[in-house]
């Protein structure tokens, strides 16, 4: 089945492939959100930029995610706390705050025509999760969110027609957006602001020195800067930076277009449960229900795709018996093991930005523009996030996905019990 995103994109943002030698500022490997902002707030400071992206642009996570758009980390407060002590996780929330912020700014100051809805419920599958949400609904009150609601029986159904969920904790801070259309209006705005970026030109080899050197099959670039932003399609780039993250598979279907999908979310929120192994969901402007889920940790696509996940759906919504998937499509996130963001240098003058742990539509953004900060000379920022420690995830590159699967088998069955 073909993907929705790309069926609906509404911008045109194909670069040529590089050819010849090119000589830059800054190189950017990524054409995805991290690389395309960063391109951007680059250009705008006056710095020569080249990205390079392997295929088209938006082409990973950035264009094929649930189109989420959330503050805060994955991994929570709580362990970012646990991480670097509670003053600077504070500082992290509040960064991650500015992402949404920069986020709607973004889409506002270029036009960016890509369905931007604010409003989220995160939703309660037991009553174990139902405390956890009054646990984070006075959290979020510390950390000075906006005003939340937990909403239970009558009030729930009213908002979330499922008979699935215990609870949803309302956000209003929080919201969803078409991710490819977004992805490529950020692109737009790097070339318009004086980026050059090129699609179909996967970086084959990185010479480090004094100067970088950026081959790929038909030309190479030279840079004094190199900001690293392949997310979880890095392979083996970079050695020093083997096995601090993941790919991780995850997968949407796109129903038909229905009467019946705006009573299922009249408010039009994005929805989330609490599993380890979660459901999200939320309507397109053509009333159809994307339906998010489903993960491989082996980066093999389950079997039967397109019918589990319209069977994972129909289990929320009874509403959709006669639905049909006329889209599915998957891709891969990057996580890492303590699910926190992987910022920091290798030598003088490489960045490296991933690690969003499939919580990085808005935070990559902001990772682009602490990046070109950090070029500029201004990198406290950047080094907040460059502080969180991490580890590589154990086995080796033969043992580390079957220690994986181990794992999250163990968290899949605490979510079916």
């Amino acid at each position: 089945m073909s993907e929705y995103y790309s069926a609906t994109r509404r911008l045109a943002v194909n670069p040529s492939p590089l050819t010849g030698d090119q000589r830059a500022d800054v190189a950017i490997i990524g054409g995805g959100l991290t690389g395309c902002s960063a391109a951007l707030h680059l250009a705008e400071r006056g710095y020569r930029v080249t990205l390079l992206e392997a295929g088209a642009i938006g082409a990973g996570a950035s264009g094929r995610n649930g189109g989420q758009v959330l503050p805060g980390l994955a991994c929570g407060q709580l362990k970012l706390n646990q991480l670097i002590g509670k003053g600077a996780a504070r500082h992290v929330w509040d960064l991650s705050i500015e992402a949404v912020e920069l986020l709607r700014h973004q889409i506002s100051r270029f036009a960016i025509d890509c369905d931007f809805v604010p409003g989220y419920l995160h939703a309660a599958v037991k009553p174990r999760q139902v405390r956890e949400l009054a646990e984070t609904q006075a959290e979020l009150a510390d950390l000075g969110y906006p005003a939340t609601d937990l909403l239970t029986g009558a009030n729930l159904r009213a908002r979330l027609a499922s008979p699935r969920y215990q609870a949803a904790l309302t956000d209003p801070v929080s919201g969803h957006l078409h991710p490819l259309n977004y992805t490529l209006g950020l692109a737009d705005a790097a070339i318009r602001a004086g980026a050059t970026l090129h699609a179909h030109s996967k970086v084959t080899a990185i010479v480090r020195g004094a100067k970088i050197l950026l081959r790929t099959a038909q030309g190479q670039v030279t840079a004094d800067h190199v900001i690293i932003a392949t997310g979880a399609y890095l392979a083996g780039l970079m050695p020093p930076l083997a096995g601090y993250i993941m790919p991780v598979g995850t997968y949407i279907i796109a129903t038909e277009p229905r009467d019946d999908v705006p009573a299922l979310i009249p408010g039009n929120e994005a929805v989330a449960d609490l599993n380890f192994v979660l459901d999200y969901f939320r309507r397109s402007p053509d009333q159809r229900m994307l339906f998010g889920g489903r993960v491989s940790y082996s980066t093999l696509p389950p079997p039967n795709l397109a019918a589990a996940m319209l069977a994972r759906a129909r289990a929320v919504f009874p509403q959709l018996a006669s639905a049909r998937a006329e889209y599915c499509w998957g891709g891969f996130v990057d996580i890492t093991m303590n699910r926190a963001p992987h910022f920091g240098r290798i030598g003088n003058n490489i960045l490296f930005m991933h690690g969003f742990s499939g919580h990085g539509v808005a935070l990559t953004g902001l990772a682009g523009k602490l990046a070109a900060e950090a070029i500029a000379g201004q990198a406290e920022r950047f080094d907040i996030f460059a502080k969180i420690p991490h580890r590589r995830f154990p086995g080796g590159a033969l043992l580390r996905t079957p220690l994986l699967l181990l794992a999250t088998s163990w968290f899949r069955l605490r979510d079916w019990l």
